[in-house]
């Protein structure tokens, strides 16, 4: 079940108090590197997307991402404050307890992470990291090792915000957009395949979507690369409306409830 809650959380997953030395501190070096530029029209400070997770009938989780700004900058550049909760709802607690805490500290211009925080709690299983990124150096720090990553790396909450600001309004049936992710420890490529466009309907009504199914590992909770399907909102704002995934004991379905402070207007339906 944890891995299904980070596959969610890649796609679109109490107080807390880290520390982020290092990351203001970085050396001279870095303002001669050129960093690359990408042109975000897709969301902004003050967006807020709740979702909730369905276990076949059942209301099982609810996620909460937002865009915070942040005060502090990184070598003069500016950064937003991205953060991610998530819980499990009802009879969920009772036998998989979940309370989640994802922060990513996020380039505004680059749209690259700086820093990245992790307080999970899942099924009694506690999991804590801090990864600082040294974007220009091509190395990510847990604090005690240091890793080789390509440039321009996400982790797990900034892939989400990051995929958002590609374009694809040339994109063909079929067609495959990949980019990398660092992720316990590893580094992973991450694909996801265009699969047309498409009406749907959910809870909060009918919208516009775009369909892709990420390409995913099969084993033991995804019997099949296509297993899950996600509907993006066919504007500018790309905000995973839907997503249903098929696994081994069953499918899972997680779906907005409430969204705000949009950058754009959203391509909901009227009728």
């Amino acid at each position: 079940m944890k891995t299904l809650f980070i596959s969610i959380a890649l796609l679109l997953t109490g107080a807390l108090s880290a520390s982020t030395t290092g990351i203001y501190d970085l050396q001279s070096t870095a303002s001669a590197f050129e960093f690359r530029k990408v042109n975000n029209q897709s969301f902004n400070v003050g967006e807020k997307l709740t979702y909730r997770m369905h276990y076949g009938f059942v209301d099982a989780g609810e996620a909460v991402l937002e865009v915070k700004s942040s005060k502090k900058k990184i070598n003069g550049r500016s950064l937003l404050h991205i953060v991610g909760e998530g819980r499990s709802l009802g009879t969920f607690n009772w036998f998989f307890k979940v309370q989640d805490r994802y922060e990513t500290y996020l380039d505004e211009e680059g749209m690259f992470p700086w820093m990245f925080i992790r307080r999970v709690y899942e099924g009694g299983v506690e999991i804590n990291q801090d990864y600082t990124f040294f974007q220009h150096k091509q190395k990510v720090s847990d604090g005690t090792k240091k890793y080789d990553v390509p440039t321009n790396v996400q982790d797990m909450i900034s892939s989400y915000y990051y995929a958002r600001t590609i374009d694809f309004s040339n994109a063909k049936e079929g067609d495959i957009f990949e980019f990398n992710s660092f992720v316990d420890g590893e580094v992973y490529p991450l694909k996801i395949k265009y699969l047309g466009k498409e009406n749907i309907k959910i809870r909060s009504g009918k919208y516009r979507c775009m369909k892709f199914c990420p390409i995913i590992q099969t084993g033991r909770i995804f019997k099949n690369e296509e297993d899950l399907s996600v509907w993006i909102s066919d504007d500018e704002n790309k905000i995973p409306l839907l997503a249903k995934a098929n696994i081994m004991v069953g499918s899972i379905k997680m779906e907005v409830t409430d969204y705000e402070g949009l950058k754009n207007p959203i391509s909901k339906l009227t009728k």
